[in-house]
């Protein structure tokens, strides 16, 4: 099974909808795809792709209380279809995940059990068969290092970055650089970086030279995105992916708006090729 965490730790760089469009992507490929939603802003993947409805009910099964081993009800269950897609949506509950799964840890060690915080996404996947089940994984947490962050990781094993060419977007990159090496050595697992992928490129002087600095570092952005306001707000106004969005609420097609279809096709594709760390 393929699986990643879309991350990024600077807000803003389409992070959301890089992560749904290339879930989209995946099903076009003829793939089993489940994204799971860690995000609780209200503009997240479970908006997006208009399955949201059950956040604020406090009576809804959650994916948090599988991970604290407090379910109301099976896995399988949590499951939303959209576009093609399964989701795990949001629950505002996660908002309390560090302290629902730090005072589960406390609970386990008073009867001498071990009970790792940042594995409970990972054995709640491996006990519902999500590997055996699914060709593709993508996790879309939110932008802040935390324990969401390190249960995604331990469950993908993999990073994909959107990144914004300019100078915020650059020292992102590099903080993450950082963030990446000191996960890798406190969790004690090897974590690929699948894709460092510019957005709202505008051919601007400026950009250039900052992807020349990222290349020079060493990191590779072979598909770059360029502005798509209309097109990428039209998504969230219509609850869809871009893909559905031309193909339903467009009365012509745009050349740019294909083009960038055929990107998030090749970005998924790409993606594939350069799976690295068993997850």
């Amino acid at each position: 099974m393929l699986a990643y965490t879309v991350y990024s730790e600077a807000g803003g760089v389409g992070k959301t909808t890089l992560a749904t469009n290339l879930a989209k992507a995946e099903v076009r490929a003829g793939r089993r795809v489940l994204a799971i939603d860690l995000d609780t802003q209200e503009a997240s993947m479970s908006h997006l792709l208009d399955v949201a409805e059950d956040r604020n009910n406090d009576q809804a099964d959650s994916l948090l209380r599988h991970m604290i081993d407090r379910p109301r009800g099976e896995f399988a269950d949590l499951i939303k279809t959209s576009e093609g897609i399964d989701v795990v949506p949001a629950h505002n509950i996660l908002e309390y995940a560090s302290k629902h799964l730090r005072r589960r840890e406390e609970e386990a060690a008073d009867f001498g059990e071990s009970w790792n915080p940042n594995k409970q996404l990972l054995r709640v996947l491996r006990e519902a068969g999500v590997h055996e089940t699914y060709d593709t994984l993508i996790i879309d947490p939110p932008a802040s290092a935390d324990i969401k962050l390190h249960n995604a990781i331990h469950a993908t094993r993999h990073l994909v970055i959107p990144f914004e060419p300019s100078g915020k977007g650059y020292e992102s990159v590099q903080g993450l650089d950082q963030l990446v090496g000191g996960l890798e050595e406190s969790l004690g697992i090897e974590v690929g970086v699948l894709a460092v992928v510019p957005n709202r490129y505008k051919g601007m002087n400026d950009q250039d030279r900052f992807l020349e600095q990222l290349t020079a570092d060493g990191w590779e952005t072979q598909v770059r995105f360029r502005e798509r306001s209309s097109l990428l707000e039209g998504c969230w106004a219509e609850q869809c992916t871009a893909y559905r969005y031309i193909e339903t609420h467009r009365d012509r097609e745009r050349e740019h708006e294909l083009e960038t279809l055929e990107k998030f096709d090749a970005l998924a594709d790409r993606i594939r090729e350069e799976t690295a760390v068993k997850a």
